[in-house]
């Protein structure tokens, strides 16, 4: 190599690692990427002990909507309503599945609380207030179940009034036309 050429290669190598740190401390300032959990995880600002007697009120309103749900299951039966009956069956058993859950749940926390194991017990708290909400969705959606509809026996009359002022032509119909169309002329033909 030329003793010419090495200060414009130091020039050029220079300026590749003054360029390259730039866009890499401007990729280091871009916005980090949103956080997968936002919404879900938030601080827990009861104590252990508070937590404790919190997860007995869920309990019991876990409990409550059971035994609404229920009633709407049993009324549903007696008026042989299938429909009902399958949808309050299918939201009654997935809120047995989270209670049994949440009885688990409590049970770790109660150890958890006694271990006085603050971070655990903030995990297993959070996850008793995942399954009382999931629980409040489930009693919601079994409000909404829809029965079968309502039918009447006996005869149906049908009326129909026709408004006077409608034109007596039919505006559907196609009008007859004399136009005679003729076929194009060769446009490729060579002669």
């Amino acid at each position: 190599m030329k003793r010419e050429q090495i200060p414009g290669f130091a020039a050029v190598a220079l300026i590749s690692v003054v360029v390259g740190h730039g866009i890499a401390a401007a990729q280091a300032q871009t916005a980090p990427p949103p956080d997968a959990s936002a919404g879900l995880a938030r601080q827990v600002t009861l104590s252990p002990a508070e937590q404790l007697a919190q997860s007995e009120t869920y309990l019991a309103r876990m409990d409550g909507a059971r035994t609404s749900v229920r009633r709407q299951l049993e009324t549903a039966r007696s008026q042989r309503d299938v429909v009902k009956t399958l949808c309050l069956d299918d939201k009654l058993n997935q809120i047995d599945v989270a209670i049994r859950s949440a009885r688990e749940r409590r049970q770790g926390l109660e150890l958890a609380v006694n271990r006085r194991d603050v971070d655990l017990s903030n995990h297993e708290f959070t996850i008793l207030t995942v399954l009382r909400q999931r629980t409040e969705q489930l009693t919601a959606e079994a409000n909404q179940c829809i029965g079968q509809e309502a039918g009447f026996i006996g005869d149906s009359a049908v009326t129909a009034t026709i408004d006077p002022n409608l034109p007596k032509d039919d505006p559907s119909e196609y009008p007859v036309s004399q136009i005679i169309i003729e076929p194009p002329a060769c446009s490729s033909c060579f002669r």
